[in-house]
């Protein structure tokens, strides 16, 4: 039998083995985020099993961040890291165990479907290639990478640019949440697209701000959560600084200079096997005007996309009672718009479930190309 190996030394690796001398009772745990105690996400390869019956056990599922996370969650596998299925996986309440059957002699385990720091960057170039889009380097990460953002709108259009709306997307300040840069990656296909009807009108009347990968570092050094500093960014759009959080200063203060009439934020959520939405209502500023562009938005959304629900979530947060520090709160306080969490499964879509992948990369970008019929909906 071929010697076993694991690796995690590629793009957002993650995992610390702990035996691996019988491929019936591989175990491992799951590492926290390079500077904080996050541990949910995990990213490696195991060679040397083709054709036999692996047990991969990962000892620590019950400490970790969001162990509700693993109930009704199976792992994510590819032989080719190309298309990704899922796998027999339990867990016991410490333990979870996945099982299968590896076809090659290497096989790739993940929380969810990857997307690659060069995956970023060949979805940059492709978008950049339209005549609709300029390409802005905002400032540079604390390992030094670029903070992307995408300009969009019709420079044609008979709108003057100062009537546009200013529409932001912004996705993956939480890094392991990568079906958030699926979702950006559908929207931007849809948006460019010549022949698509609600694309052209909405670059006639709207500015696009995109910010695909709101934490390079993190995705890359395969956190969950957190970037290079141990910073949850998603918690400090307060007071961001350049030395703790300079992904969300340098965002926050493109933001002031250009206005936000609408902002979205995709996520996804350990948890709730479903599509959801979060807004503002807990502001001190949210406004009568706010919640029927809310429930508009969701409406319209629901009518065009079965993918999408408003039944499970969060539920609504008390009035006056929103946590400032987190960007949807932020955006829609300081410049009294719509704003918007969207949050996506690590499971299924419990309402359409698919057996073979659960929620998937595919599928979040199909939910990415929806979200433009909603927008119509609300301008």
């Amino acid at each position: 039998m071929t010697q076993l190996h694991i690796s995690t030394q590629f793009d957002s690796g993650a995992i610390e083995v702990v035996s691996l001398e019988d491929p019936r009772n591989i175990q491992v745990n799951i590492r926290k985020d390079s500077a904080a105690g996050f541990a949910q996400w995990f990213h490696f390869s195991l060679q040397g099993a083709a054709g036999l019956a692996v047990n991969v056990k990962f000892l620590n599922a019950g400490a970790s961040a969001y162990p509700k996370g693993w109930e009704g969650y199976r792992v994510v596998a590819s032989h080719d890291r190309q298309h990704w299925f899922r796998v027999d996986t339990t867990f016991d309440g410490h333990v979870m165990t996945a099982r299968v059957k590896p076809e090659t002699q290497c096989i790739y385990f993940a929380y969810f479907e990857p997307y690659s720091w060069e995956q970023h960057l060949d979805l940059l170039a492709s978008a950049a290639a339209s005549p609709h889009v300029t390409q802005e380097c905002l400032g540079h990460t604390l390992d030094g990478r670029d903070m992307g953002l995408l300009r969009i709108t019709d420079a044609q259009s008979s709108i003057s640019l100062a009537e546009k709306k200013k529409v932001w997307l912004i996705a993956r300040q939480h890094p392991g949440e990568t079906m958030a840069e699926w979702f950006v990656e559908g929207f931007l296909e849809r948006l460019l697209d010549p022949d698509d009807a609600v694309s052209r009108v909405l670059l006639q009347r709207c500015v696009f701000h995109v910010v695909p990968n709101m934490n390079p570092d993190g995705a890359v050094r395969g956190n969950l959560r957190t970037n290079a500093a141990g910073a949850n960014l998603n918690r400090e759009w307060l007071e961001p600084s350049m030395e703790k959080s300079p992904e969300v200063f340098l965002v926050r203060q493109k933001m002031l200079a250009t206005g936000v009439d609408l902002c979205l934020d995709a996520h996804g959520d350990e948890g709730l096997p479903y599509n959801f939405v979060v807004g503002s209502e807990g502001n001190p500023g949210y406004t009568p005007h706010v919640a029927d562009l809310e429930n508009t938005f969701k409406t319209t959304w629901m009518a065009s996309c079965p993918d999408f629900q408003d039944e499970f979530n969060y539920g609504r947060t008390e009035a006056g009672k929103a946590n400032p520090t987190l960007a949807t709160n932020w955006v829609a306080q300081q410049f009294a718009c719509l704003a918007f969490t969207i949050e996506m499964p690590f499971k299924d879509n419990a309402q359409l479930p698919d057996a073979a992948t659960g929620w998937s990369g595919a599928r979040s970008k199909k939910l990415g190309a929806s979200v433009l019929q909603p927008l119509l909906a609300v301008l």
